[in-house]
């Protein structure tokens, strides 16, 4: 399972942020989403900090895509 896990993250990770229409970037926001949660719920049993290093690059490339649905604020 957690094999799978990391697996489908790093296929997260290495997806390219270019080109996504708005519901792609939602879909990809939210698969980030679960992905982090359930590599958290394993990380609250073993305490890796391999997971740890997993879920934060996760987080970051999520609020990229994120901070790009919300866009620029207006003044």
């Amino acid at each position: 399972m957690t094999e799978d896990l990391l697996e489908k993250a790093k296929e997260f990770e290495n997806r390219t942020l270019s080109h996504m229409s708005t519901s792609d970037r939602v879909a990809a926001s939210r698969e980030a989403k679960q992905l982090i949660l359930s590599i958290n719920e394993i990380y609250k049993e073993t305490k890796d900090p391999d997971l740890m290093d997993v879920m934060k690059r996760l987080t970051e490339k999520k609020k990229k895509i994120e901070k790009r649905l919300k866009g620029t604020p207006l003044v």
